[in-house]
């Protein structure tokens, strides 16, 4: 352990990582570098500073990677349209790679030995952070407290603090879920939610009004794609973290985005969840609506059946693998054409697509019509086109195979 001399450790100011801050003092007898990475989770950010130089931290790194965070990784994300196991928009999953990246790039403008996080061994994002870690600096010793201390509930982390004088916050007034929250989403885990059957409280839910207290009137929200991202909303240029903030901001006014799942974690085990995407989900729906009217088809189908793969990379921690970046680029080539203006309807939990325009478009009103079309496709040819497709199905007939 003495070889270690500085450890650079993903530092959010809570209670775990204060805890790790000393430990890793005390047990490695090493320097330690703090990195709080600023993605859009809010009010912990600010007070990471004064917690870690009450720690005796010297070498503090807080940094804004909002927009970094959405513009190169949940945007790149959102033209897959990915979604894990048909329902959860990764949230959690896509903020990882960035934090990895970023502690082995302090970790090598300092000099650390090692770096640290304060993931469970129960759950994925050890395999996140680790993965990513490993993929760019394939020596870097990773140190993770959860798989070696003795501290294994909230209560012992506690009395280490009682102990060693760490000043945290006690329970009165905290939420008792453990949460992770970002630009992209909040999630809650934990608590009654360990009950597959139980219900969320309603004050669980920060980021949402429950669809039930939602508007009566219905908000409608216009989002301007170029090559497959969202660049303004209702007409006003902004950055990408801009269209997130504002995306969340109205999607959860409308009661938008709420979610609660049993998922499967790569670790092996299942894991209910519940979370809140307001932003996402409406970046979801408004994707895939100018998607349909600018894609090819057989390039959507392609890229749909990629999907699932994508995702699963996403969620397992394999954002820097060769097959997720090979694939990134089969995706970001297929959005050259996926340009135009999509009309959102948000309406007391619902998003609803209600119109779509492209000077990209592949959609002819001359051929779709259902009024004389003035001879632009002949009807007839439609026989010929059934024939062929039927004669598979024709041959093995008459040679009496069961089709039924």
């Amino acid at each position: 352990m003495s070889s270690v001399s500085k450890v650079v450790l993903a530092y959010s100011g809570g209670l775990d990582t204060s805890v790790i801050v000393k430990w890793l003092q005390e047990t490695y007898q090493c320097e330690v570098v703090t990195f709080t990475a600023d993605i859009g989770q809010g009010e912990e950010v600010a007070p990471a500073r004064a917690k870690a130089e009450a720690l005796g931290v010297k070498e503090i790194y807080i940094d804004d990677l909002r927009e970094e965070f959405v513009r190169d990784y949940v945007y790149p994300m959102f033209r897959a349209n990915a979604i894990y196991e048909g329902e959860y928009l990764l949230g959690t999953s896509i903020a990882r790679p960035l934090i990895a990246k970023r502690l082995v790039e302090i970790a090598n403008q300092t000099g650390a030995d090692a770096i640290s996080h304060g993931a469970t061994g129960k759950g994925n994002d050890q395999v996140r952070f680790e993965l990513g870690a490993y993929a760019l600096k394939p020596g870097v010793k990773i140190i993770a407290p959860w798989r070696e201390w003795d501290l294994t509930s909230r209560e012992t982390l506690l009395d280490y603090c009682d102990q060693h004088q760490i000043e945290v916050e006690k329970n009165k007034g905290k939420s008792p879920y453990s949460m992770d929250a970002n630009l992209l989403h909040i999630s809650y885990e934990g608590d009654i939610l360990e009950d597959p059957w139980a219900e969320p409280e309603e004050d669980m839910w920060r980021w949402s009004v429950s669809p039930e207290a939602a508007p009566d009137q219905p908000t409608y929200v216009e989002l301007s794609y170029e090559n497959g991202d969202v660049v303004a909303v209702n007409g006003e240029s902004m950055p990408a973290y801009r269209v997130l903030e504002l995306l969340n901001q109205v999607g959860g006014d409308n009661g938008v985005g709420r979610l609660d799942i049993v998922e499967n974690r790569y670790v092996g085990m299942k894991s209910r969840g519940c979370y809140e995407t307001p932003g996402g989900t409406i970046l979801l729906k408004a994707h895939r609506a100018i998607e349909s009217l600018t894609m090819d088809r057989e390039l959507a189908h392609l890229k749909d059946s990629l999907m699932p793969k994508y995702a699963e990379l996403v969620y397992n921690g394999f954002w820097w693998s060769p097959e997720r970046l090979a694939l990134q680029k089969l995706i970001d080539e297929s959005q050259r054409q996926v340009n135009g203006v999509v009309r959102v309807k948000l309406y007391k939990g619902n998003c609803m697509i209600v119109g779509r325009k492209s000077s990209d478009s592949l959609f002819d009103e001359d051929i779709a019509t259902f009024e004389d079309d003035g001879g632009v496709y002949n009807q007839r040819d439609a026989e010929g086109f059934i024939k062929l497709n039927a004669l598979r199905l024709r041959i093995a007939a008459d040679r009496g195979r069961n089709m039924s």
